[in-house]
């Protein structure tokens, strides 16, 4: 399939984990990618490069207003437009509860989780809009869905940039413009690392992913290809939504439960 050629695509958060299994989906589909990041983009890229891809690296800030407008003006100069954009980039900020994070960490980790595919929707929008439409897709999170998923936070962001989508596809009502959100569970990527670093160790990597009906985590492959279908023509009738890769996990959300002041069993 080459659902992209001759597409052009930036990914943010490129460097790693979902960002670069995204990127190298949308090379492999004909697409010239984008792969942008505060570190490790150009590494992606020259992967992209390597497999015969169209591809150039952006060093960025996704939740620095300027190095956003950078990232889809270097798109637009070197591969002529911008058709789609996957907001990806966010950090993790820890599994701090409500009580145990500060002011500053909220304010990075919504800078980086909820800014960040702000400022993407602000800066691509209007050119899409201008050339008759494309799609943007943001990473948020089942954390975003409801409790018992992610550090405090860390799910308020992601619930943000499910509202965020939701609001964006109605005011670009009529554009051509179509704005989206992929919501993975339980995924290997540099974020997680240390829960499975932590069960490998530990001899309980069996346990991983225990709670969705799968019994098992994901893999950033199956996130990706989510994240193509949303920008493909495949999706044209799909907008304003967030949906759940995550193995059946938020179907339910069960958790243990915290009592205020004691440490959770």
């Amino acid at each position: 399939m080459m659902r992209f050629a001759g597409k052009s695509v930036l990914v943010t958060g490129a460097g790693s984990g979902i960002g670069r299994a995204t990127a190298l989906a949308f090379a492999r589909e004909g697409a010239g990618v984008v792969c942008a990041d505060v570190a490790q983009g150009d590494v992606t890229a020259a992967m992209i490069e390597d497999m015969g891809g169209r591809a150039v690296a952006c060093a960025m800030d996704a939740g620095e207003d300027a190095d956003v407008a950078r990232a889809i003006a270097l798109a637009v100069d070197t591969f002529g437009e911008i058709d789609v954009v996957h907001a990806n980039a966010g950090i993790s900020g820890g599994i701090a509860g409500l009580f145990d994070t500060t002011a500053e960490d909220w304010s990075e980790i919504l800078r980086v989780n909820l800014i960040g595919p702000f400022l993407a929707i602000r800066h691509a929008a209007p050119i899409m809009a201008a050339a008759g439409g494309g799609a943007i897709v943001c990473t948020a999170s089942v954390a975003g869905l409801r409790s018992g998923a992610g550090g405090a936070a860390y799910s308020a962001s992601k619930a943000g940039v499910i509202n965020l989508v939701q609001t964006a596809a109605q005011q670009l009502s009529g554009s051509g413009v179509r704005v989206n959100a992929v919501c993975p569970g339980l995924v290997e990527t540099g974020m997680t690392a240390m829960v499975y670093d932590h069960a490998r160790q530990s001899g309980k990597e069996a346990r991983i992913g225990r709670l969705n009906p799968l019994r098992r985590g994901g893999e950033p492959e199956e996130v990706a290809a989510v994240v193509l279908f949303l920008s493909s023509a495949e999706a044209s009738y799909v907008n304003g939504q967030a949906l759940a890769v995550d193995g059946g996990l938020s179907s339910s959300h069960p958790v243990t439960r915290q009592d205020y002041g004691r440490t959770a069993i």
